[in-house]
This record gives structure tokens, sequence and C-alpha cells, in this order.
């Protein structure tokens, strides 16, 4: 027994001389770690399959490898697949997804698609502008005051947000796909947002120098230059253009000449700006309080980003009704967790870390947001939901914007517990959204900094 007792005093004063060295890695420590580790014939397996093999196909369970069940009860009717290609714009190619639904549905066409290339070619001039004003806004807090040093960090990118869609199309409208088509650049954005970065940090150095009236009138020919440089990438935006509409059956029905926001009127003619509010299912903030992001919009003059934080039920239950109702919806979540892309499938299922390296992974969503392990990436159509026998939904689907050959015939399948643990953000008509949450809307928000990670711009 005294040689168990002293062998254990040995252990803890070792374990305790190993760690007294201010917080680094002693010999001591270091030959404590080595030890706790056993070199298995299985242990070795593993290392060896790791050396040539990606960890993502490596996790994939087997016991799961058969497809989900592809039925949905209850479906929006949508045609055609859409491809952001190399770029950061799924928050646009999604509200317009949403929209474009719902045009093939009320004048009976074939397969449609808006023009991502118009409306990118102004959200990258708004956000030009928007930059450079904050310059002109702040230019009296010094050069490392938090929101500077962020603004220059983050002069312009393509991702973004609903509310980008809303305050864009209702200020410049939409023309089809074939009247702005795509470019390179407008598919493959990554030069073209490092010319506009690196021209736009220059341009707002200059302006911090400047007296406020001089500096306005300069930033007027700064944006000048930045319109250039966008018609040089993007092409010239159409201020008018005759578009001939032809039934699902590819009847001729019209021909006419449009300017861009009277397309959009007499097609959609939604107030987006008004018809719509964002929920969000954040576990790490108070649920039914109504949330504002500082500087998260497109538009100068437009909105920040706002929504209502809700439990993921509440949400399901209007999803449901607007599915139901056939109109689908903007939704955003974090979609390369547990993904299985050649299947389309997204669950928790899908992957088996822990038993690929044997150990667990036990934190919760909540948990997951506050260490940065978690967050919405990806904006999406959500289209479908498959309901059982008491109502109760089973599995979801969205269609995405990475091209018909990517996931289910271009589409995403989510289990219903993944969605529990991954959706972040919805955006719905107000129609379908329960008086006490449009109240909770109305309340004045709580402002959260722009650099908060849980706002990053969907890409």
């Amino acid at each position: 027994m005294k040689r168990i007792i002293a062998a254990a005093v040995l252990t803890v004063a070792m374990s305790v001389q190993a760690q007294n060295n201010n917080g680094g890695i002693s010999a001591e420590m270091l030959d404590e770690i080595r030890n706790g580790y056993s070199d298995t014939p299985a242990e070795k397996a593993v290392r060896n399959a790791l050396a040539g093999q990606s960890i993502a196909v490596l996790a994939v369970n087997a016991d799961n490898a058969a497809m989900i069940d592809t039925h949905f009860s209850n479906r929006v009717l949508t045609k055609g697949i859409t491809d952001q290609k190399s770029s950061g714009r799924c928050w646009l190619f999604t509200g317009l997804n949403v929209l474009r639904a719902k045009m093939i549905a009320k004048h009976d066409l074939g397969e449609f698609t808006f023009s991502q290339n118009y409306v990118s070619f102004y959200d990258l001039l708004e956000k030009s502008n928007l930059f450079l004003q904050a310059m002109i806004d702040n230019s009296k807090s010094d050069i490392t005051d938090r929101k500077v040093d962020w603004l220059f960090q983050n002069p312009i990118g393509d991702g973004g947000q609903f509310t980008g869609v809303s305050n864009l199309i209702m200020k410049y409208g939409v023309v089809p796909s074939d009247v702005m088509p795509e470019t390179y650049q407008s598919n493959n954005t990554s030069e073209m947002r490092a010319v506009l970065s690196k021209k736009l940090r220059q341009f707002g150095l200059e302006l911090r120098g400047m007296k406020t009236a001089d500096a306005i009138k300069r930033k007027t020919e700064m944006l000048t230059e930045i319109y250039g440089i966008l018609a040089k990438c993007l092409g010239v935006p159409p201020t008018s253009f005759e578009w001939t509409r032809y039934d699902s059956k590819g009847n001729f029905v019209s021909r006419k000449t449009y300017a861009p926001k009277d397309f959009y009127n007499e097609f959609v003619g939604q107030d987006l700006e008004n018809n719509y509010i964002m929920v969000m299912n954040d576990p790490s903030r108070d649920y039914y309080r109504t949330y504002e992001i500082e500087y998260d919009r497109h538009v100068y003059d437009g909105d920040n980003w706002v929504y209502v934080n809700l439990p993921v039920e509440r949400i399901k239950e209007m999803a449901i009704a607007s599915i139901k109702d056939s109109t689908a919806m903007y939704f955003s979540c974090d979609v390369r967790k547990f993904a299985n892309t050649s299947k389309g499938t997204l669950d928790l299922a899908n992957m088996d870390y822990e038993s690929l390296f044997d150990t667990d992974f036990p934190m919760d969503k909540k948990q997951r947001i506050q260490t940065y392990a978690s967050g919405s990436s990806h904006a999406m159509t959500l289209i479908a939901v498959d309901l059982d026998d008491r109502g109760n939904p089973v599995k979801w689907m969205v269609e995405n914007s990475w091209g018909a050959s990517s996931g289910y015939k271009g589409n995403l399948i989510m289990t219903d517990e993944w969605f529990n643990e991954y959706m972040f953000r919805l955006v719905l008509e107000k129609k379908y959204v329960p008086s006490d949450i449009l109240d909770v809307m109305k309340k004045k928000p709580v402002m959260l900094p722009s650099w908060d990670p849980m706002f990053l711009p969907e890409e």
C-alpha cells in the first residue's frame, strides 16, 4: 500500500513539476504527453490512411451510406439551377432565386433567370460609396480606432445578405440574364476585388486628410473611377432593354422595351424593403430580441441588417407555413458541416470524426458560436419540407447556386436534426409571421458591432 501511495505522490509531483514552467511545454511535460500516446496497430492504420487521403473522405460514415429518401410532402415549384461559380454572391443568387420562383409561377414562364451581374455591378458601386462615405464620417477618429481599422480591413467584398437584395433591387430594378450576362470577372471575382480594395484603401486614406466639403466633391470623382473599373470588368448596365416573353410551352406572349425598375414592377412588384423580415436562431444571445448590425448594409442610405432572434421551433413553424403556400425563402446556414457533397445531403450522421480520431466533440450550438466553431457561411433557397403524419418536419431541401451537377440535382437535402444545429437565418414574408414576433420587430434593436463574427458576409 505504501508503495502505491508513494508512486501516486511521485506521479502527481512529476506532473506538477512538468507544468511548473510559466505555461510553456517543458521537457518533462513533453515526456508525459508522449507517454500518453499509445501507437497501437489501429492508430498506425489511421495514421497511414490520413497520410494519403483527406479527413473528410476518411470520416464518411459507412453506416449512413444509403441516400436519404428524396420524397417531400410539400415543395415550392422551381425551374432551373443557377451557378455562382468562383464568386461570393450566394446572397444575391438566393434572393433572385426566391423572386424568380414567384415570377415563373405568376406569369407561367419556362426556365428564367435574372441577371446577377446587373445587380452585382450596382452592389459593388454602392459598397464603394459606403466605404468612402464611412471614411468621411469617421475622419476625425484615429486610424487605429477599432471602427476605422475594421473599415480598412474590409473595404469591399462580393459577399452580403438579404438587405442588399432588397435595397439594391428597389433602387435599381432587375433585368433578365441575357440582357446583362455574366463575364469572366463576375464569375471569378478575386482579382477584381483585389483591384477595388487597393483603390478604395488609397482613396480612403486621401479622404481622411481633407475637409468635409472637399471630400464630398472628391468622392464623386473617385466613384467615377470605380465605375470605370466595374464597367471594364462587368460591362455597362443597361438603362433600357427589349425583352421578348414566352410562356412555359414556348409560345410567344409579348415584346416590349423596359427600364430595369419598370421590369421589376411589372413582373414581381413586391416591396422588398417592407414586406420581409429576417429571423435568426442564435442561442448565444437572448431570444425574442431584435438586433441590428452596424455598417452591415450594401447601400449607405439603405438598411442595416436587422433581425429577430428566435428559438428554432418558431422558425420552423413559419418556414412550413411559407412552403405550404408555395413561397420559397432566403435561408442561410453553416453549409460545410457534415456535408456529403456527392449525395447532396446535410446529415449529422454523414461523418464520424469521433471514431476516426478516437475523441469526442461535445459542444452544443451555443458553445460553437461562442468559440468561433460555427457560424452562417452560405445562403440558399429553402424550397421543400417533408412532414410526418403528425405534421413534424423530417427533412428539408434547399436550392443551391453551385450548378446543376452539384449535390442532389443542384439541391441539398438536410435532416431536421442538422437544421436544428446549423441553420441560422431565414427571411420570410410578413404574412407568415405571427403577430407576437412582428411586435418584437417593432422594438428598438440592440446595436451590434460590424466585426462580430456571426455576421460575416455570406458567400
